[in-house]
């Protein structure tokens, strides 16, 4: 057998010319390949990735700093009416993103990847149905159902952006330090999408004569036919402005949408592209919410969101009314947003040196002092513009932390899950679910609450009640809801040092599965040769 093994060997050699020997040769001669460089991204990829998180920003801080007081002064939607769209809006865009969570699951990769369709397929609805959002229809009985299906489909539209965006972090690289530097690129532009929504929707909105009556009661016929006269025609200025600060907001979402398409590519995990189809949405999701370190870590930025979007929701009414500046809460939501991006840097080497965990408990904690001073103070502008720059700071991490911690715990279950992938968007749009519904019920509850303190529509003036009902909600209850989160970030078990072990674990998985397609690869080609 040995020898007719060796004849028949020698007769296939024979058949072969020597030039295709020879290249064949050439690989078995060669066992070692040079090590692959550390992928790293450009700072133009980076800058691309980064202005994708500026539209979900711009229209998220218009719509959370505006839209309650839009609905109640400038719509004239009563307060349960506005309680109602509210909280059904958030509960909706809630509902969404697990929603989208699954569909982008069930998405195959395409030329332009598969998460890329998503935030183009989006855009257009989206700018349409925010814009509609800040007009004023002609029926006022109608006005609830208008706004409704518009704030709905907004909610949808752009959930089906921002998903598949958050999910994009973990595709843009496979070098943990360049997804935390792209976040940092990101949470910088998002925090300047802030500032933009703020300075675009509140100087546009600030500029306009917003009409309000001293008193509704006790006025005389004479002076209400005056009033509702220069009422009416200002009236009309504001909600032509509130229509031009969305027209602008839309472009800046049209520009960031197409560079962000252009300038990022998806990439796929070499150990990802072996598995035949990814794991099922529902058996996912049960790994997922089965994933200790997740659960941890939703539920404690769960608590510390829901206390700064109290403090979002409300603001500007608590400017108005409780501290008495109507003519200059923009220019305070200003200082805070500019605050907040110039020391986004500043936390990002922050928690480069001293940690995540380090950085959340200082960052989110330092809220607490400006909000105990600004609820024992008395009504000082310039004591408010400081607190508000110091406030700021904690905004920062705020907005940092937890998208640069979720691609850790992401990372972590992939480790113990090595064999399923696509469970990203999962991850995600379940962080998010949590947060929205969260902030829906937060929001339908304050403009509830103000609602049974006595709120007036278009006053210039509040009772009491209200100036007080707007205190606590600005102030004690996102202080409390800050201690609980933190308590919680105790019971979170991904430090620096397992953050490196994961890093170490992940890295040899990625060596191990580009060696095997190597290997894969030459086989396909001797045997073709062959």
């Amino acid at each position: 057998m040995a020898k007719g093994e060796g004849a028949e060997s020698g007769s296939a050699a024979g058949l072969l010319p020597t030039s295709i020997l020879q290249a064949t040769e050439r690989p078995a001669q060669v066992k070692k390949e040079p090590k692959k460089k550390k992928q790293q991204l450009s700072v133009c990829s980076k800058l691309c990735y980064a202005l994708g998180g500026a539209p979900y920003q711009v229209t998220g801080c218009a719509l959370g700093f505006f839209l309650q007081i839009y609905l109640l002064d400038v719509a004239q939607v009563g307060p349960f009416s506005a309680s109602i769209i509210l909280f059904v809006g958030r509960a909706w865009d809630a509902i969404t993103d697990p929603l989208v969570g699954f569909c982008i699951s069930k998405s195959s990769w395409t030329c332009l990847g598969r998460l890329m369709p998503w935030i183009i397929f989006s855009t257009p609805l989206a700018v349409i149905s925010y814009f509609l959002i800040w007009f004023v229809p002609d029926f006022p009985h109608g006005q609830t159902y208008w706004y409704l299906l518009f704030y709905c489909l907004f909610e949808t539209m752009v959930t089906c952006f921002h998903v598949p965006y958050s999910a994009l972090t973990m595709f843009i690289s496979t070098e943990q330090t360049e997804r935390d530097s792209a976040t940092a690129y990101r949470m910088t532009v998002e925090v300047l999408g802030t500032v933009l929504g703020t300075a675009i929707q509140g100087q546009i909105v600030g500029q306009a004569d917003t009409p309000c009556f001293q008193d509704l009661n006790n006025s005389t016929v004479a002076s209400q036919s005056a009033n509702h006269t220069h009422g009416t025609t200002s009236h009309r200025e504001t909600q032509k402005a509130y229509l031009l600060a969305a027209g602008v907001i839309v472009c800046i979402y049209v520009i960031c949408a197409v560079i962000l398409t252009l300038g990022v590519r998806e990439q796929r995990e070499p150990y990802e592209a072996q598995q035949a189809e990814p794991i099922a949405y529902f058996r996912g999701l049960r790994l997922v919410m089965s994933h200790g370190p997740y659960i941890k870590l939703i539920t404690g930025f769960l608590f510390t969101s829901l206390a700064f979007m109290l403090v979002e929701g409300n603001f500007v009414l608590f400017c108005t009314y409780t501290l008495g500046f109507r003519n200059e809460f923009q220019n305070l939501l200003l200082a805070i947003m500019l605050s907040a991006t110039f020391t986004i840097p500043i936390w990002q080497w922050f928690l480069t040196r001293f940690g995540k965990k380090t950085a959340v408990y200082i960052g989110i904690s330092s809220a607490v002092p400006f909000l105990v001073l600004v609820a024992l103070m008395e009504s000082n502008l310039i004591i408010t513009y400081v607190v508000a720059v110091a406030a700021g700071i904690s905004v920062a991490a705020a907005f940092l932390l937890p998208w640069s911690m979720l691609p850790d715990v992401i990372d972590d279950f992939h480790l113990k899950q090595p064999h399923f992938h696509g469970t990203e968007p999962i991850f995600f749009s379940f962080y998010v679910f949590f947060t929205k519904f969260a902030s829906g019920v937060s929001l339908g509850i304050s403009t509830l609450s103000l609602d049974f303190a006595g709120y007036q529509t278009r006053g210039c003036s509040q009772p009491e009640r209200v100036k007080f009902t707007l205190n606590m909600l600005v102030t004690m209850a996102p202080i409390v809801l800050i201690l609980l989160g933190l308590l919680l970030f105790k019971l979170y078990p991904i430090d620096e040092e397992r953050r490196r072990q994961n890093k170490k674990a992940l890295q040899a998985l990625r060596d191990e599965a580009s060696s095997s397609g190597c290997s894969e690869t030459d086989s396909t080609e001797l045997a073709s040769i062959l």
